[in-house]
Parts: structure tokens; sequence; C-alpha cells
């Protein structure tokens, strides 16, 4: 066994079990099996990488340092395929900036999550899951890359349960929660709202503490119908994570399955028109189910609300409560790694 700095690196006959207890006793899992690190390994990850000891800042929160080197050895051990590591790299920085909060998202001991949305031809490249399931399990890229990046946050961020990750309970997308967004062209992908080209590769990061899964009410004939659910959803999800407290707006998101996008567009509607209903969707009346009134806006304007078009066949939408002690997503193009 050589080494990678602290790392351990394997020879490339090393016995499973023999990897696994040298790598749990370094702590450096998620309590799945991991992919031993071997020279052969980690050189496919690093071919064409310009300057893989070149430090891109320092991962909060114990401050290691974000290499593309120790990036990739997590990719590694999640089971990356090599055209990862740009990805989980740029995901991992863009959450160093400030509005991200990671520092608050990794020691809360609240639920949040690490989440990474894909956009763009490097989603497809990876031939990422952005039908049916693509929350679920059945995709390497979709499962591997969001395991990637919690790991970084786990190995180089120092986020360990009772050291850096002080979580009460924690959840489920603490393992991984990544995947893409959808290539239907009904509303401008996220990154084209942020300025960005319109088929640009990039990510967007989200502290995100779950999902609740919404549906249209009635027959969903109508967007008032498909979307005053998600709106009472909104409302009550930020009521239920808030103590009584009054938190900063920020922003909200939810995934939009194509068909219901289709419906919302077939009636006249644009993105806009869509964000400026659920905004001021103040008084929501879901009949012999609940009636839910906002005393203040769901986010800090129309613009900050996100819907994300991406799934398979059906109507059911889903929330993405972001964390109450407040984070701002952060959109970036994907790094080129040779330059």
């Amino acid at each position: 066994m050589e080494a990678l700095g602290d790392l351990p690196v394997f020879r490339e006959t090393v016995p499973w079990e023999e990897a696994q207890t040298v790598l749990e006793e370094g702590a450096l899992g998620d309590g799945l099996p991991l992919v031993p690190p071997t020279p052969r390994r980690l050189q496919a990850m690093l071919a064409g990488v310009a300057a893989p000891d070149e430090c891109h800042g320092q991962l909060l929160p114990l401050f290691g340092d974000l290499t593309a080197a120790a990036v990739a050895y997590n990719c590694v051990l999640a089971g990356c395929p090599p055209a990862a590591l740009p990805i989980v790299l740029t995901a991992a920085e863009a959450s160093l900036e400030a509005r991200f909060n990671l520092l608050g998202l990794l020691t809360t001991t609240g639920t949040p999550a690490v989440v990474t949305i894909v956009h763009g031809p490097i989603a497809r490249a990876l031939g990422m899951n952005a039908g049916t399931n693509c929350l679920g399990p059945g995709n390497r890229a979709n499962a591997s890359l969001g395991r990637a990046i919690a790991l970084v946050m786990r190995n180089i961020g120092g986020a360990r349960a009772g050291i850096g990750d002080m979580a009460t309970m924690g959840q489920p997308g603490k393992y991984t929660f990544c995947f893409p967004e959808g290539g239907e062209a009904v509303f401008p992908p996220l990154p084209a709202r942020r300025g960005l080209d319109g088929d640009t590769s990039a990510v967007t990061v989200l502290g995100v503490s779950g999902t609740t899964e919404v549906l249209p009410s009635g027959g969903g004939d109508t967007p008032e119908a498909i979307l005053a659910p998600m709106a009472a959803a909104m409302t009550a999800g930020g009521a239920v994570a808030s103590a009584g407290r009054q938190r900063d707006l920020g922003e909200q998101f939810f995934l939009l399955p194509p068909e219901l996008a289709r419906q919302i567009v077939k009636h006249g509607w644009d993105l806009a028109r869509l964000q400026e209903y659920l905004f001021n969707a103040r008084s929501v009346a879901l009949p012999e189910i609940a009636s839910i009134a906002a005393l203040r806006p769901i986010a800090a304007g129309a613009g900050d609300i996100h819907p994300v078009v991406t799934g398979g066949a059906g109507v059911k939408m889903t929330h993405l409560p972001l964390w109450a002690g407040g984070s701002v997503s952060v959109t970036r193009t994907v790094q080129d790694l040779g330059s």
C-alpha cells in the first residue's frame, strides 16, 4: 500500500476486505462499501488535469485543501466514472461562496444535505437519468456523483458525525443527492435564467432539508390546479421549519415533471407568470383538505422561485425545501481542468 499524502493508495491486487478495513479505520467512508483507490484508478481520474495539486479553496468546517487530487480520491471511493471529476470539483468549489453558508449547512443539528443539479451537455454525456426515478437508484452517474460530493464534504471538509456534522437525525440525501435538469425546453434552463449560455455544462448546489411529494388538485387541468398545492407545501414547509421565528426570505425550488410543465404552457403561461402566481398565492384553499394562509411571502421575490423541469411520466411534483437556517443556491459553469 502506498499513500497520497495521508490517504491510503492500494496495490491493484489488494483483497477487497483488506481495503475496506483500512478505509474504515481511516474514517474515509459513508458506511457503504468503497472502491479501493489504486494508482491505475487515480491516474484515470486525473488524466488530462493540468494542476492536480492546485488548491481551489479550503473546505469547511475543518478547512481541508480542495484540490483536484483530493477530489479524485473521493470520486474513486464513490465509484465515479473519470468524466465526473470536473462536476464534483466545481460543485465543491461553488459551495464555498459565502451566500451558500456551507459551514451552517454542514454543522447544524438540522437535516440539510448538499444537493447538486447538473445541467447541459455534460449530464447527457455521462448518461445521467433525467427521467423516471431521477432521484432514486439505478443510474451510476446520478448515484456516484452525489456520493462523491458527500464524501468530499466528509473527507476534505471534515463533516463527520459528532465532529463537524452535528445533525440530530440527518437524512438519506446525505449519502447521495444529485440529478440532472431535464432536456425539454418548456422553460429556460436554470443556467440560462442566471445569465449563462442556454446549453452550458453547469452545476447548481442547494442546501436541501428533504423532499415533499406534491400532487395537483382536482384533475390538474389548469395551471392554478397544478400550482396551488405547491404554494401550500411551500408555505407549510416554511412554517414548520422555522419554530415560530421570522426567517430571512430566500428561495424556493421544486421539480416539475415534463407533462405538467407542458400543461401549464398550453394555457399560455410562461415562467414569469408561474413565478408570480406562486409568489402571490398567500391564501390557498385545497377543498376538503386544508386552507393555508401565509402572513408573508414564500420567497424574497417571484424570481427566487425556481421550477426545474425533470423526471419521467406522471403528475407528481417534488418540493425541495431549502434549509431554514439560511442558504442561497449557487450555479457555476463546469470547470475545464485541462487548462
